[in-house]
């Protein structure tokens, strides 16, 4: 199996750039410095005719934590139906309880929305209080994929948890290392794990925008 690279954008020239120089997917949001948010729907619009790779949504109503009130569900059921109208390729959401547990309940209505769009449970699952509960909760509420950094802030650190999860995934559902992943460390990360998907916003100053040069390395470390 080919291993895949996806890139977040956080504008159109990123996503341009993202598909130009061999990224597989793109994640697509908004406002880089926290941490990505529902994009506006002109620019959704402009990667889904501008690009042709899959384009998977983040969905994600503010910024901060990801404990939503029932007045922020609708707003992400929204986001997610008008996903599906636009032809979307998949979302990206996560959803948490208080006490650092999944919230299932809400996921599995949103999961039960977005189909048939296929749906990632974002860097929400570095937050858990139990990561070996929370998989099985995800791979039950039918996430196809998450996701995660090992519970750590950098995907590098968080190697071990990464190949623990991916272990006790097995065919069961993706786990995406992501977080701070550079193409220097790629290579290592890729044979460490076992992991066949990997996200990166290819960021190396203090734009927004992908570099064209750090996803073409990104992509070659992966072959």
């Amino acid at each position: 199996m080919n291993k895949k690279l996806e890139i977040a954008c956080f504008n159109l020239e990123s996503a341009l750039i993202a598909e130009e120089n061999g990224a597989d997917r793109i994640e697509l949001c908004e406002n880089y410095k926290e941490g990505g948010l529902f994009p506006n729907v002109v620019l959704i619009k402009e990667v889904l005719t501008k690009t042709t790779i899959p384009v998977f949504v983040m969905i994600r109503p503010r910024s901060g934590n990801f404990i939503y009130s029932p007045g922020e569900v609708e707003i992400m059921k929204q986001q997610i139906q008008l996903c599906k109208q636009l032809n979307c390729d998949g979302v990206v959401f996560g959803v948490m309880n208080e006490d650092g547990s999944i919230n299932t309940a809400v996921c599995k209505q949103l999961v039960k929305l977005a189909e048939p769009l296929p749906c990632t449970f974002h860097r929400a699952f570095d937050q858990v209080n139990d990561y070996s509960k929370a998989l099985e909760q995800i791979i039950d509420c039918r996430f196809k994929r998450i996701l995660t950094s090992g519970v750590n802030t950098y995907a590098i650190i968080g190697k071990n948890i990464l190949r623990e999860l991916i272990q006790k995934a097995e065919d069961r559902i993706v786990i995406m290392p992501g977080g701070g992943i550079r193409s220097a460390q790629l290579r290592e990360l890729a044979e460490f794990t076992g992991a066949k998907e990997f996200h990166s916003a290819a960021i190396i100053n203090e734009n927004e925008t992908a570099n064209a040069e750090e996803i073409k390395k990104l992509k070659s470390n992966l072959n």
